[in-house]
C-alpha cells in the first residue's frame, strides 16, 4: 500500500523526467538520422567519425575537460581539507558557494572586464612596467575562468566526504607514528575517493560541452564539440549533424559516469 502511495506521489516527478529528460533525448536521437534536407540517413555519424575536424574537436573537448578537471581538483582538495579543520567551516563554505548563485553570463562578462586591455589586471601590470598584455581570448584565460566557475562543484563533494571521516581514524594514525602527510595520503585521501569521483563527474561532464566560455573568453581559439553543436543549430541550420554530435556527447558522458562510478570492494564498506 505504501509503495503504491509513493508511486502516486511521484507522478509529477515521473512527468518531469518524461517531458524534460527522456523526450528531448529521443527527439535528439531521432533528428540525428536526418540530413539538412530532411532525408533519412546515417551520413551524419559517418561524417563525424571520418572527418579529421570532428575528431580533433572531440580530442580537444576531452583534453580541455581533463585540464579543467585537473586544475579544479588541485585547487579544491586542499581547500576542502583545510576547510574541515576551521571553526566556522559552514560560513566559509557558504562564501565559496555564493558565486554559484550568480548568473553564469554575468560572471563571464565580469571576467571580460577584468582581463580586457583596459581592465584592472592590465592596469596593474602597467604599473609594474610590464605593459599591456593580451590576457583575454587565450587558452589560459579560458582554463582559468572555466576552473573558477567549476570549482565549487568539485569542492563540495570532496568537503562532504572528508568531513564525514571520523577524527578517531586520524588520531589513530598519529598515535601509530604517521606524519600529517602520511595520514593525508594513506587515510584521508582513500576515504574521500567517493567525493573525488563525484567531483570529477560534476566538473568533467559539463566541461565536455562548454561553448559560451569558448566564445566569450577563449575567442573561439578553444574549439570543442559544444561549439560545433551551437554552430550547427544556430548558424548552418544543420540540425541533423548537430543532433548527431549531441548524441555522441551524451554517450561520452555516460561512459565517463560509468568509468568513474563507485566500485565496492569485496571486503565491504567502512562501517558495515
Amino acid at each position: 500500500m505504501n509503495q503504491k502511495k509513493n508511486h502516486l506521489l511521484a507522478i509529477p516527478y515521473y512527468l518531469w523526467i518524461l517531458l524534460f529528460v527522456i523526450a528531448p533525448i529521443i527527439l535528439l536521437l531521432f533528428k540525428s538520422f536526418f540530413d539538412i534536407n530532411g532525408h533519412f540517413t546515417f551520413q551524419n555519424y559517418i561524417n563525424f567519425f571520418t572527418s579529421g575536424n570532428y575528431i580533433r574537436m572531440a580530442l580537444s573537448s576531452f583534453f580541455y575537460a581533463f585540464l579543467v578537471t585537473l586544475v579544479t581538483f588541485l585547487m579544491a582538495y586542499p581547500m576542502a581539507y583545510f576547510l574541515t579543520k576551521t571553526k566556522n567551516k559552514q560560513l566559509w563554505l557558504l562564501l565559496i558557494i555564493l558565486p554559484t548563485w550568480i548568473n553564469l553570463l554575468l560572471k563571464t562578462y565580469a571576467f571580460i572586464g577584468l582581463l580586457g586591455q583596459t581592465g584592472p589586471i592590465n592596469h596593474w601590470l602597467q604599473n609594474f612596467g610590464f605593459g599591456r598584455q593580451q590576457l583575454l581570448f587565450t587558452n589560459v584565460a579560458f582554463l582559468i575562468v572555466a576552473a573558477y566557475i567549476e570549482l565549487p562543484f568539485m569542492m563540495l563533494p570532496i568537503f562532504n566526504s572528508i568531513d564525514e571521516i571520523p577524527n578517531s581514524l586520524m588520531e589513530a594514525s598519529n598515535d601509530l607514528g604517521a606524519t600529517p602527510w602520511e595520514t593525508l595520503k594513506r587515510v584521508v585521501f582513500p576515504l574521500s575517493m567517493r567525493g573525488v569521483r563525484s567531483g570529477v563527474q560534476a566538473v568533467f561532464i559539463p566541461s565536455l560541452s562548454l561553448f559560451m566560455l569558448t566564445r566569450l573568453i577563449g575567442g573561439n581559439r578553444v574549439i570543442t564539440l559544444g561549439t560545433a553543436v551551437e554552430q550547427h543549430f544556430l548558424v548552418t541550420q544543420n540540425w541533423g549533424m548537430g543532433s548527431a554530435i549531441g548524441v555522441i556527447l551524451l554517450i561520452s558522458m555516460v561512459l565517463v559516469m560509468y568509468i568513474t562510478r563507485e566500485r565496492r570492494d569485496q571486503g565491504g564498506a567502512m562501517g558495515e
